[in-house]
């Protein structure tokens, strides 16, 4: 598991403080492995740690800290009668308050791990770890969660694939609800109805302007999915996108639709192997046609190991 930083800053930009609570040492049992972690903020919450007692009084903690100005705070916990719990394990739990100062201050001195001290009685770094992030470093190995000594250290990603999402009908916002909260994805949802664009996971960013402006700012390797209500405007967007770089490209409809539309791009200049390099009908119809059932499968197509690329990034933008 690794610090997930774009989520980190889309929930700062919606909610401008934010505590992250992180599960840094597990041991016996326990709903949830050292490394997992949520996001807390005074009216909502994004993930979880295990849920029950420990996550509740957690998050309750959490929110008392980004009201009395606390920055760090380390507390161990047995999963026991005193939580209501019977695990039987016992967890150190780390919560963190991010304001955008905090966000940007952010500094590795490794590539990509970002080691600090958690602990009010944390010395200096730890010599082995200390050598444990040089190799890493040197290696190019990934770093995994290391906690030592009041010492946390942490591997930091970006999401490498951006989704790109042109229509909030019942699909378009169904599909940003599901991918949001993956880790992999960095979602973009564009509708000029800003009534749909309400209700969405504080990570995804809207766009209430032209989605042909959006499509022309999107990353080469982006993931496009077009559903708007007007098949002429789906047209329109698959047009432009076909003249420019794109990682995958789905369109909504059935193969009626999309053989209408194979004639009239075919039509527009655009040869039929790039044409077929559009998906369409898009998600899995053993899954129905429900709009959740829908979103479900494209997650699952951009799940799979040729879809779902992730990176480690070296630094922190």
């Amino acid at each position: 598991m690794m610090f997930d930083r774009d989520a980190l800053g889309a929930a700062i930009k919606v909610h401008g403080k934010v505590a992250r609570i992180i599960l840094v040492q597990v041991k016996g049992s326990a709903p949830r492995a050292a490394g997992t972690s949520m996001l807390v903020w005074q009216t909502g919450s994004l993930g979880t740690i295990g849920g029950g007692q420990l996550e509740w009084q957690s998050m309750k903690e959490a929110r008392e800290m980004l009201s009395d100005g606390s920055a760090t705070r380390l507390r161990h916990a047995a999963l026991g009668p005193a939580l209501n719990q019977c695990c039987g394990g016992a967890v150190s739990v780390v919560t963190e308050v991010f304001d955008l100062a905090r966000f940007h201050d952010m500094d590795p001195e490794f590539a990509g791990v970002w080691a600090r001290p958690v602990s009010m009685d944390a010395g200096p770094m730890p010599a082995t770890l200390k050598r444990k992030l040089t190799r890493a470093e040197h290696s190019g190995t990934p770093f995994p969660l290391t906690y030592q000594n009041g010492w946390l250290a942490e591997a930091v990603w970006r999401t490498q694939r951006q989704v790109v999402i042109y229509g909030a009908g019942h699909v378009g916002h169904a599909l940003a609800t599901v991918l949001a909260p993956l880790p992999q994805f960095r979602v973009y949802l564009s509708d000029p109805r800003v009534d749909l664009l309400a209700g969405l996971p504080p990570s995804v960013a809207i766009n209430a302007g032209l989605s042909t402006d959006m499509m022309a700012a999107a990353e080469p390797d982006a993931a496009h999915f077009i559903m708007t209500p007007e098949h002429d405007y789906d047209l329109e967007l698959c047009h432009h996108l076909l003249t420019r770089d794109f990682g995958f490209a789905g369109l909504i409809g059935s193969a009626t639709k999309w053989a209408r539309f194979r004639k009239r791009l075919a039509a527009l200049g655009h040869a039929p192997d790039r044409i077929d390099q559009i998906t369409c009908p898009i998600g899995d119809p053993k899954l129905g046609k429900h709009p959740q059932a829908i979103a479900l499968g494209v997650a699952a197509h951009m799940l799979t190991p040729a879809m779902s690329k992730l990176t480690q990034k070296e630094t922190l933008v």
